[in-house]
């Protein structure tokens, strides 16, 4: 089974500096028809302005991803005894934190005058009060290229980068007319997320912005209709 989310239905939030797309349930846009789809929880498609972003706000018992599509992105938290901690990433690169019990942070557009996008994920933990922690990796579009790059992954998985949930986060760039495949296991459903471009996912044509959560399939194949690039959620 295979359930399109037309990028047009999604809840937004607009004001100032910001430009959020919400494929689920987010702050004052409430879906119950939305609400997550298994662990994943949001997904958020932010259009930050020139110098825009979020003042330090606090989270707890959330697995947070940002996987920045253009421009950089700064981030900064406070993890109790652990000190402050100040990141910047560009575009390719993803950065994970564990707000566990408890994190304060910050994110922002560096740049006074250009634009930048970011997917944020929340995927809900295995369990609460896990220990906060950060991690960051710089992606090269080379190894997303025409494949799917493991990017993130549960504590026991290969990817560099980790969460406390069984959980994998993959992505693919890929050119007209390559496809890539990934095999569900028995009772695993899958997430995909259309950041740019248009593809066929199993038969159904999805564009920029589009989502599809899976269901009772052996395996999703992508492929590109125009130069695309995209997100697969592999999730118990």
């Amino acid at each position: 089974m295979i359930k399109i989310r037309d990028a047009q239905t999604r809840g937004r939030t607009k004001w100032g500096w910001l430009d959020s797309w919400h494929t689920f349930s987010f702050g004052r846009y409430i879906d119950r028809a939305n609400t997550q789809f298994r662990s994943l929880r949001v997904i958020n498609d932010d259009f930050v302005a020139g110098g825009g972003g979020f003042e330090p706000h606090p989270h707890e018992d959330m697995e947070i991803i940002s996987y920045i599509v253009n421009g950089r992105l700064a981030h900064k938290d406070w993890m109790g005894d652990d000190g402050t901690h100040a990141h910047e990433g560009g575009a390719g690169s993803v950065q994970v934190m564990t707000a566990g019990t408890g994190v304060t942070h910050s994110e922002f557009n560096p740049s006074k005058t250009e634009a930048m996008r970011l997917l944020q994920i929340w995927i809900l933990p295995d369990k609460e009060g896990h220990k906060p922690a950060y991690g960051q990796r710089d992606v090269p579009q080379e190894e997303k290229r025409d494949k799917l790059a493991l990017l993130v992954s549960g504590q026991l998985g290969d990817a560099a980068l980790k969460i406390n949930q069984d959980a994998q986060m993959f992505a693919t760039v890929l050119s007209p007319g390559k496809s890539v495949s990934h095999r569900l296991a028995p009772g695993r459903g899958a997430y995909v997320q259309v950041v740019d471009g248009s593809i066929e996912l199993n038969g159904h044509e999805m564009k920029a912005g589009d989502g599809a959560a899976i269901e009772d399939e052996r395996s999703v194949t992508l492929t590109a209709k125009a130069p695309s690039e995209v997100l697969l959620f592999d999730l118990a």
